[in-house]
């Protein structure tokens, strides 16, 4: 198993600044950082940060979202091709600094509903669309890793059925799915088995504490989460996702409004210790 951390604890556009918080987290002993990638305006910062971390023999995994005029399951076929377009460009991005996998509510615009369930239609055209983004993922040599949201956060995908169902409609070896705790905790009734449900198709874990804080000091069943991991056999990347105050924007979007931890790089070192113990809960 690899071990990631997700930068978002600190930005949404990763530049030179941050150089020094990835060198902390490789000296913590990670092996890999998430890339968010919402601005990609310009590739230079992804070329420069690409040889950041090929200096500091760091993998790296990408995260991003849709926005709601690129929505993958609009009846719109020009918001359809726009996420094309757009989950073609966010992969030149992370093309530039050896992105291996990219993750996220890639089905959907995040926050956007309509206030009823998913339909049928809309599936097909979530399908047709993803299908299209993969062949781009295949020809820039990343995977695409679909993450189910909880309810309160989309309705497209909500569980680990729903988007295994989904990830085997697509049927294109470079888009699979990823599994974060924190979702689950919401909506699955026991993480070991909703693991061992989707694990064929699973190349990506977070690993995310039920309040976004440290990971190990909330209520997410932890000892069921690593039971379905070590059953499953997964051997990917198993990577912290936090969320602080230190940008306004981002904790308004992730509806952080209080401190969750001391500091950021105590969260990375109790984080990194505690799963390597395989969920053990520390102190």
């Amino acid at each position: 198993m690899k071990y990631g951390m997700n930068l978002l604890l600190w930005t949404d556009f990763v530049t030179e600044e941050h150089d020094a918080i990835i060198g902390e987290i490789k000296a913590l002993g990670f092996d890999s950082v998430e890339v968010p990638i919402f601005n990609t305006a310009d590739l230079a910062p992804y070329a420069r940060l690409g040889k950041r971390l090929r200096s500091l023999g760091l993998g790296a995994t990408a995260v991003t979202v849709m926005p709601a005029d690129a929505n993958p399951i609009s009846p719109d076929r020009a918001s359809r091709d726009a996420a094309v377009a757009h989950l073609d460009r966010v992969l030149e991005c992370g093309q530039q600094f050896g992105c291996e996998i990219l993750c996220g509510p890639l089905h959907s615009a995040l926050g956007v509903f309509s206030g009823a369930g998913p339909t049928g239609d809309e599936f097909k055209s979530g399908v047709e669309t993803l299908q299209r983004a993969a062949e781009k993922a295949k020809d820039r040599g990343i995977r695409l890793a679909i993450e189910y949201l909880n309810r309160f956060e989309n309705y497209f995908l909500t569980t680990a059925e729903q988007a295994v169902r989904f990830v085997k409609a697509v049927g294109h070896p470079s888009c699979k799915m990823m599994f974060d705790s924190f979702h689950a905790h919401i909506e699955e009734k026991d993480q070991r088995r909703a693991i061992l449900a989707c694990a064929p198709e699973t190349i990506h874990v977070h690993v995310s504490e039920n309040d976004r804080g440290t990971p190990g000091t909330g209520q997410v069943d932890w000892d069921s989460f690593y039971k379905g991991l070590s059953e499953s056999g997964f051997d990917g990347y198993t990577t912290i996702e936090a969320f602080g105050t230190a940008l306004p924007a981002l904790a308004a979007a992730t509806k952080v409004w209080r401190p969750l931890f001391p500091d950021a790089m105590g969260l990375c070192r109790e984080g990194l210790a505690f799963m390597k113990g395989g969920g053990r809960r520390l102190g």
